[in-house]
């Protein structure tokens, strides 16, 4: 495998946070960073050139989505994914697990892989570690992801023990399954529910099997904050200080502000997509809700403290007023916003990493709330 590699450039003193640099085929990425989630080969309602203009780094695809439609061969066939969007940055790939496995009773979990009926059609299909991994590298990503089980939460030990060690043994087929030398970087991802004697044995399995960065998984599935930090605490400081540590499907941009000061560099999150299209967008003060009377005559940009395109052209009056009129625009704009502030947010944790004062950085980040609400 080459074009893959991971510089540590700081480390924070008052806390586990770090700033690196990830090599890859497709350009550089600064960490901790926030990548957007672009599903279907999309970020919904932004251009390329809107996610460059809001420094997206890498973006994120998925594995199921584009299995299903418009097919991996077809993806291959139009030049892959960079191609066929039109990006020319990293990509990351799930490998489809979390979507799998939340369909159900649609779906049935074997030693071999995963049988499942469409959530379009119907129609069954069967993913394997070997076949995520080909659909992947027919992609074009940058970086796959080995193929997991996302636990539920609640589970029972028994449950969390089996699929966990499924989990490895699939990790292992996964790294036999890649095509050698292509370029991508292969993920393994840390299991074992809320449990630290399980997290750590998934974390030292996957140690031996060896891969070019670590994705805690099995998170933001309805666990109370303060046990998502928890198994962070238990789990970062066993993955490798030379390799990226991912945090799979995280989360709010307080989820993001802990998780980097306990040593996560890489994070992704379909919310502050999601809550823009529902009117929802996040300041530097907390969320706003653009949907309510209060803003009808608001001429004020939705953060005064926010340089994106959206914060300096349009006040919340107009914001309002498309998302009240449910125009197209509305998701534009309010997606442009969100993202440059999940974005932004990591940008000024890199910095304050660098100069050695994250800690300021992070208290700074909830005093603004505080006061707000106060």
């Amino acid at each position: 495998m080459t074009g893959f590699s991971f510089d540590l450039l700081h480390t924070d003193p008052d806390s586990r946070a770090r700033r690196g640099r990830i090599h890859t085929r497709r350009g550089t990425i600064e960490t901790p960073i926030f990548m957007p989630v672009g599903t279907q080969a999309t970020v919904k309602a932004m251009l390329p050139e809107n996610l460059e203009a809001v420094d997206a780094q890498i973006i994120l695809a998925n594995t199921y989505h584009l299995f299903l439609r418009p097919g991996h061969d077809l993806v291959r066939r139009l030049g892959g994914l960079h191609a066929m969007m039109n990006w020319d940055r990293p990509i990351l790939t799930d490998s489809g697990g979390f979507q799998v496995f939340s369909l159900g009773d649609l779906r049935k979990i074997t030693e071999e892989g995963v049988q499942f009926q469409s959530h379009l059609d119907g129609s069954r299909h069967v993913l394997t570690p070997e076949s995520s991994i080909a659909v992947q590298e027919a992609l074009g990503a940058d970086i796959i992801m080995a193929f997991d089980e996302c636990i539920p939460y609640p589970a029972s030990r028994e449950y969390v023990v089996d699929s966990t060690e499924r989990s490895t043994r699939w990790a292992a087929r996964c790294k036999e399954a890649r095509a050698v030398g292509d370029g991508a970087a292969l993920f393994g991802i840390v299991q074992g529910g809320m449990h630290q004697d399980l997290r750590e044995k998934s974390v030292a399995d996957l140690l031996d099997i060896g891969f070019e960065g670590y994705a805690v998984g099995g998170l933001s599935v309805g666990e109370k904050a303060e046990v998502m930090y928890e198994v962070m605490d238990w789990t970062m400081p066993l993955l490798p200080a030379a390799q990226p540590r991912y945090v799979m499907g995280v989360g709010t941009p307080e989820n993001l502000i802990e998780g980097v000061s306990r040593g996560v560099d890489m994070f992704d999150c379909v919310m502050p997509t999601r809550n823009a299209r529902n009117g929802v967008l996040f300041t530097s003060f907390g969320k706003v809700s653009i949907k309510q009377a209060r803003y009808t005559e608001d001429p004020l940009p939705i953060d005064p403290e926010c340089d994106c395109y959206v914060c300096r052209n349009y006040s919340r009056a107009y914001l309002r007023h498309l998302y009240m009129s449910r125009e197209i625009l509305s998701s534009m704009l309010n997606t442009h916003h969100n993202l440059h502030y999940y974005l932004n947010l990591m940008k000024g944790a890199r910095e304050a990493i660098e100069q050695g004062c994250f800690a300021e950085y992070k208290n700074a980040f909830y005093r603004k709330r505080q006061v707000t609400n106060d």
